[in-house]
């Protein structure tokens, strides 16, 4: 599903983060010490090789929320943007802490003139954030962070899962009216 929203692209797809050819930077749901996890963590990793480990040592560790980046090494993507979700329950206040890591992912593709980004659903997989509201934080900082964009043209949401497609979709339709002021 694509939508144009201020005119940028912005779309949900099921695929695999670490396959997604035609984008400039992929995010990362990393962990504090931004080193090889379960998940999109362990996924980024493996297709990447263990220069990206390396790369990053020294700039963790990041706090809940914050995004540095790196290069992508063996990965089709130049960038990899490294975010630290929150926990739920755990992690507060959730919901600006996870718009947080889109919002500094967003600004890290401006300091950095990228012109294409892929997220995958932060915070869903082991840190226990339920997928629908997670899919509205996600959807409604970028609705918000678009007008301050001058270099993106394409923002992505990479779902692993159908059941999470289905609800960022949701979300997505609901949210993203095609616009193309």
């Amino acid at each position: 599903m694509k939508k144009f929203f201020k005119g940028i692209a912005v779309e949900c797809l099921r695929d695999n983060i670490t396959e997604q050819h035609d984008i400039t930077a992929i995010v990362n749901a990393a962990n504090a010490q931004l080193r090889r996890g379960g998940g999109v963590a362990g996924a980024i990793h493996s297709a990447a090789g263990p220069g990206l480990e390396k790369e990053c040592r020294p700039l963790a560790p990041i706090k809940t929320g914050e995004a540095v980046i790196s290069g992508g090494h063996n990965l089709p993507n130049r960038f990899v943007i490294h975010c630290l979700g929150p926990v739920y329950g755990v992690d507060r206040p959730e919901s600006k802490l996870l718009a947080n890591c889109y919002r500094n992912a967003l600004m890290l593709c401006e300091q950095n003139k990228i012109d294409s980004i892929a997220f995958p659903a932060i915070s869903t997989g082991i840190f226990g954030y339920p997928p629908a509201d997670a899919a509205e934080v996600a959807v409604k900082t970028i609705i918000e962070t678009i007008p301050e964009l001058k270099y993106i043209n394409l923002i992505r949401f990479v779902l692993f899962g159908q059941k999470d497609l289905q609800i960022f979709e949701e979300v997505f339709s609901r949210l993203i009216q095609d616009n193309e002021d």
